[in-house]
């Protein structure tokens, strides 16, 4: 179905997938794509098909649409004809969750990846999406890890889309003659990142048209930040292992930033969520100043930090 003449930007595509992949996968490695039936993704799974991987696909149905079943249909139907063999994994949903339920979604999924024994993972995120997460996470106050959150590597999770933009896949897409499904909540812009994606980002395009690039390559020097703090915070910890419960000693020989930036080091590296600049302050404060016969302690989502016979502890409620 792929027509005759190839456009640049469809032959860019593959090869800055097949880079991300060279830098990370050693000979026998597994690749397992997430594959959601949308466009990126399905674009993704074509691509490296013909870098001959042993490649795998995972469809997480979340049941939040009418249309979960059809979609599942829809990847199982692709992935039988490419020859690719296809997990789905229902999950459960946290529909009330008080961070919303597009948080919610993406945790579900984190835990459906987390069951899957491949040795890499690949999303369909790109340069667009990069650049979305930024905005939103720096609107809603989040620090330098948060600002610069989606990156290339994430652990054993890939993103070799990244320096691609929309355009370049659904030029891609058109070409090779592809299907995808649409997500009709895509276009809800009740959920702040559609607004961001539908109102804000075209807008700021119009004035700015590089803004994408120029977002999307923040968000990259922001990561690159957080790393230097995560390693500032490896040192500061000294012979401390690097994860609760942390000796109070550690902490008040440093200063308040120091300190609060191995809580968020720690916190990060247990899979918790930070809480706000401003309860991370109050907690290494009252961390810090307490008596040896108190144990204050501070409540942030299903976790808490508590003092105690000089330690900070991570509980979850």
């Amino acid at each position: 179905m792929a027509a005759s003449r190839k456009s640049p930007s469809t032959e860019r595509l593959p090869s800055a997938i097949a880079d991300c992949l060279g830098r990370y996968l050693q000979t026998g490695d597994s690749l397992l794509v997430g594959l959601s039936g949308g466009i990126d993704s399905v674009v993704l799974l074509h691509a490296i098909r013909p870098l001959h991987l042993p490649v795998t696909a995972l469809h997480v149905h979340h049941g939040l649409s009418k249309q979960a079943d059809r979609w599942t249909d829809f990847c199982r139907e692709t992935c039988a004809a490419w020859g690719i063999p296809l997990t789905v994994d229902y999950v459960d949903v946290e529909r009330d969750s008080a961070d919303g339920l597009e948080a919610a979604a993406r945790r579900a999924r984190h835990v459906a990846y987390g069951r899957m024994a491949a040795d890499w993972i690949a999303l369909g995120h790109h340069r667009g999406d990069r650049a979305e997460t930024m905005l939103f996470n720096l609107l809603r106050g989040a620090g330098v890890r948060g600002t610069g959150s989606m990156c290339e590597r994430n652990g054993r999770l890939l993103r070799p889309l990244l320096h691609v933009g929309r355009e370049e896949i659904l030029e891609y897409a058109t070409t090779h003659g592809l299907s995808w499904i649409e997500d009709e909540s895509n276009a809800d812009i009740r959920y702040s990142r559609n607004f961001l994606r539908h109102r804000i980002l075209p807008a700021i395009a119009r004035r700015f048209p590089a803004a994408e690039h120029r977002l999307a390559s923040t968000a990259s020097r922001f990561a690159e930040a957080a790393d230097l703090l995560d390693e500032l915070a490896q040192l500061d910890l000294g012979e401390q292992a690097p994860r609760f419960p942390v000796l109070v000693d550690v902490l008040a020989r440093l200063s308040e930033a120091r300190g609060r930036n191995i809580l968020r080091f720690l916190l990060t590296s247990q899979g918790v969520g930070i809480p706000s600049e401003e309860r991370l302050r109050e907690a290494l404060r009252q961390f810090l100043v307490a008596g040896p016969d108190r144990h204050p302690s501070i409540a942030f989502g299903h976790w808490r930090l508590t003092r105690r016979r000089g330690w900070i502890e991570l509980d979850s409620d």
